[in-house]
């Protein structure tokens, strides 16, 4: 009978896997996110109108999506092709274009201040205190025509009150910004008028005035020859310019690049095309050179519905007309005020492209219809933008796009971002109050604006206030550098003292806690973003994780198992480098570097940490024989010094040359000629030392052989067993003899030379017993 495995069972899943859930703005409600082909997930992202410097708002939006665009691929692995626009071409972009380069014309013409000059900034001021700043206030307090400068003190003195102020801005929330570029234009003709007088009518000082009012000044040049601007290069490259400039912002941010970029210029063939298929389907109509779409009709057929996001802002008269633009031709023609241009016919002083129904150039709307259908196709699974898009754009790309592919759905989950207020104030580019990203990145890292951000969540409105980064988010990030530093100090003494990395009682108590600490935080950082990216819950969570690693690493009497901290320190770098909140090899502990612009992909903490351990082990042992005071302490501390030279920095590559001087000249060279030149330098230290060494010894058993010679008694030199037995019969008292063995005297000659014996031997014998006591003292 065969031999056969006994049976195996199915495990039975104890709790399980939760499933990412998203706030989907088409239902306000978190959905579960199903992408339509397995992993890989579609995703349009609305990019930017470039007529200006990219603000705190941009980056709300941008580092916002960027972070969910991370968890997506990161965190849960999607395959995402991540498609964002560039709006180049725009009413705003052209009337910044029109004014930048009217503007720029008249300072080019303009070769003194002259009364001509004063007079036309003055009419132009008379005009937008009529239009702009007359908006805002009371009916009674409208300045008469032809009187407002004589009466304007007065009202510069009264938007110093506060209450007054706040009423205006009920009427008009542009009243600050147009009353403050009045205010600037006012001062400017009093003092340019003043200048005229006085004679002081140069180049200078007739540019300042334009500068100064050219807010002013633009829209009065603009209405006069507006119309004769119509050179494609000042619109593109406006839009250009800025574009480059919005995408070093991004980089500076740390958001990554889009996976495909598009841009409105470059599709307007299939925007025609795009519109003409709308018209084909019964959902657009032609009057006088534009197209506009029929919400009436799109919203009667039986498959489609307007205004899927807010269907609640159908009649918000005032939203649908900002949505066509300042350049817009109002309402006259269309078959319904909710009615929207696809196509717009070109007026004098706008960039043209060639079309079915005349020169024109594209809507706003159909633009991210065209380029998102153009690489995603018919349908999308992530269609993102700011909550500020949601109506009309988002609601009318949506209808336009259903309408074109005849389908009930074109995106299946939009998420917005929610708005920006700074210090409780909304801020906005077309209210002048907004805080540019260069701005903010003077005072704060890209690290800590996005800490901000996470602390928050994506879908709801953003505070940004001085307290929000100088308490919580400063707080977190000294939280997180403290722990990594602290890791990989003991990470690092361990190394040096040789210790093994997983503990030595790995299945203490304290170990086991701070394990199941560290599955329970993995398990609830995945639920929290399974939540409709929950980036608060799921920052508490590691917050959570460090302060309860720390207590374990401050338990008394445990043995640490650096290991384990190890893997906590690893996983929570780990997510925090995939919020992108850091830089730099992921194999390193912590989440990264925070790098200032040029600085590549420079480790700093890897290239400097080296040197730094062994400057601050050199300033310990310093320290200490400093405050232990001893009577060896100079000589020690230059000992630690010559260690310092000739052991540690040597391995470093770090070569000190002492000189004459007293300072040492640095050089830095290949450790591994440093180390050869010591082993060299040793090595004939060694050599002379040993032949020293040698020399000395010699020296010393001639010494000790020249002693062991005075060992002898000079009384008993000439007695045996010294001489032969029966050399010498007779000898005089100092024991020299002074008889042969015969009995016969010896010659004087060889008394002399005896008694010349006797002394020498006399000197060696004194010299034998002064050596002989000095060593029994130093046995002593």
């Amino acid at each position: 009978m065969a031999v056969q495995q006994p049976p195996w069972s199915l495990p039975t899943q104890k709790a399980s896997e939760p499933v990412l859930k998203l706030y989907n703005s088409l239902t306000r409600t978190k959905t579960e996110f199903i992408p339509n082909e397995g992993r890989h997930v579609k995703w349009y992202n609305c990019g930017p109108t470039v007529y200006d410097s990219s603000h705190m708002g941009h980056a709300r939006n941008y580092v916002t999506q960027d972070i969910l665009r991370r968890i997506m691929t990161d965190y849960f692995g999607y395959d995402v092709h991540f498609v964002m626009n560039i709006t180049d071409i725009d009413d705003k972009i052209i009337l910044r274009a029109r004014h930048n380069h009217l503007i720029s014309q008249l300072r080019s013409n303009t070769n003194a201040l002259t009364p001509e000059l004063v007079e036309q900034v003055l009419t132009s001021w008379m005009s937008y205190v009529q239009s702009k700043v007359g908006k805002g206030l009371d009916e009674a307090e409208r300045l008469a025509p032809s009187g407002e400068k004589g009466a304007w003190p007065t009202l510069a003195g009264q938007f110093q009150d506060a209450t007054w102020k706040k009423a205006n801005l009920q009427r008009d929330e542009k009243f600050e910004m147009h009353f403050n570029a009045a205010n600037a234009t006012y001062s400017a003709l009093v003092k340019a008028e003043e200048q005229l007088k006085s004679g002081q009518t140069g180049v200078e000082n007739a540019h300042v005035l334009i500068d100064v009012s050219k807010d002013v000044l633009a829209l009065t040049l603009d209405k006069q020859l507006g119309a004769t601007v119509s050179d494609h290069t000042i619109f593109r490259s406006l839009a250009a310019h800025w574009e480059g400039e919005f995408f070093k912002d991004m980089r500076r941010l740390r958001v990554r690049d889009p996976d495909t970029l598009t841009r409105v210029t470059e599709y307007v063939p299939e925007i025609v095309a795009f519109v003409e298929g709308i018209i084909k389907n019964g959902y657009g109509y032609a009057i006088d050179g534009s197209v506009y779409f029929d919400t009436r009709a799109f919203d009667r057929a039986d498959n489609h519905s307007y205004a899927k996001l807010e269907p609640w802002s159908k009649g918000n008269l005032e939203l649908l007309e900002e949505g066509e633009g300042a350049l817009g031709a109002g309402t006259m023609g269309r078959r319904s005020p909710a009615d929207f241009a696809l196509w717009k016919a070109s007026k004098p002083g706008e960039p043209e492209w060639p079309s079915p129904w005349g020169p024109g150039r594209p809507g706003w709307h159909i633009e991210c219809s065209v380029m998102a259908s153009a690489i995603l196709g018919e349908n999308m699974d992530i269609h993102s933008g700011g909550v500020d898009l949601a109506f009309p754009h988002h609601d009318n790309e949506i209808a336009q796009s259903e309408a074109y592919h005849e389908c009930s759905a074109w995106v299946n989950y939009f998420i917005h971002t929610g708005h920006l207020h700074i210090e409780g104030l909304k801020m906005s580019k077309s209210l002048k109050n907004f805080i540019t990203i260069d701005e903010i990145l003077q005072k704060y890292t890209a690290r800590q604006l996005r800490l901000a951000f996470l602390t928050q969540l994506w879908n709801s409105k953003v505070d940004f206030s001085e307290t929000l980064m100088t308490g919580e988010v400063r707080g977190i990030e000294i939280a997180f550098n403290n722990f990594f530093t602290n890791v990989k100090a003991l990470v690092s003494q361990s190394e040096a003292e040789g210790l093994k990395l997983d503990g030595n009682n790995p299945f203490q108590q304290a170990e086991r806690e701070l394990t199941e600490s560290l599955h329970a935080s993995q398990a609830a950082f995945r639920t929290a973003l399974c939540d409709s990216f929950n980036t608060p819950e799921a920052v508490n969570v590691l917050r959570d994780l460090v302060s309860k690693t720390n207590v374990y690493l401050k338990t008394p009497g445990s043995n640490v198992d650096i290991g384990l901290v190890q893997r906590v320190a690893r996983w929570v770098g780990n997510m925090l480098r995939m919020f992108g909140l850091g830089e730099g090899e992921t194999a390193e502990i912590g989440w990264g570097q925070e790098r200032g612009e040029g600085e590549g992909n420079l480790d700093r903490e890897e290239v400097l940490m080296p040197y730094l351990r062994i400057l601050s082990s050199f300033r310990d042992g310093v320290r200490k024989l400093a405050i232990d005071k001893g009577d060896s302490a100079l000589k020690d501390i230059l000992a630690l010094s010559d260690k310092l030279r000739d052991t540690d920095l040597v391995p470093l590559g770090v070569a000190l040359d002492d000189q004459e001087d007293g300072k040492a000249l640095v050089k830095l060279v290949q450790p591994a000629e440093l180390v050869r030149a010591r082993d060299e330098k040793r090595a004939l230290a060694e050599a002379k030392a040993a032949r020293k060494a040698a020399a000395q010894e010699a020296e010393r058993q001639k010494r000790l052989a020249a002693l062991e010679k005075g060992r002898t008694p000079p009384g008993e030199l000439f007695r045996p067993p010294q001489v032969p037995e029966g050399a010498y019969s007779r000898w005089d008292a100092d024991g020299v003899p002074t008889h042969d063995g015969a009995g016969k005297e010896v010659s004087k000659s060889a008394g002399k030379k005896m008694q010349k014996e006797w002394t020498a031997q006399k000197k060696r014998h004194d010299e034998f017993l002064e050596w002989q006591r000095k060593e029994e003292q130093a046995r002593e």
